[in-house]
């Protein structure tokens, strides 16, 4: 696993912030405080950049890669589910017909609210 906090190292982004987050569901578990993270096929923020979801904000803290073999529950309850497996299926039903290969390399976005 890759953990760049410098955005500096970091490639360029391959789509904007507004992005990251979407379903509504997971921007419904950003604001009741249950996930604190997003994995995503691209980078989509650079560590500092501000997400803003139905007029609260969040800073981006931690940008890496990760593969899909190196999930752990405790990543899983960052995304808001309880385990690997629940998560897993969350993504298969947004991605019909997508495998998934342990040594898939994701982009992990870490975030907290910006306190006011």
């Amino acid at each position: 696993m890759q953990n760049n906090t410098d955005h500096e190292a970091l490639p360029p982004k391959t789509c904007s912030i507004e992005r990251l987050i979407t379903v509504q569901s997971d921007v419904d578990k950003v604001i009741m405080g249950e996930k604190t993270a997003t994995r995503r096929n691209g980078r989509y923020a650079d560590v500092g950049e501000i997400m803003t979801l139905q007029g609260h904000s969040y800073v981006v803290e931690r940008v890496y890669k990760q593969s899909l073999g190196e999930l752990t529950d405790a990543h899983a309850n960052q995304e808001g589910y309880s385990n690997v497996e629940e998560y897993k299926q969350s993504i298969l039903s947004y991605h019909p017909g997508m495998p998934w290969l342990p040594h898939m390399q994701v982009w992990v976005h870490e975030f907290r609210p910006v306190q006011e």
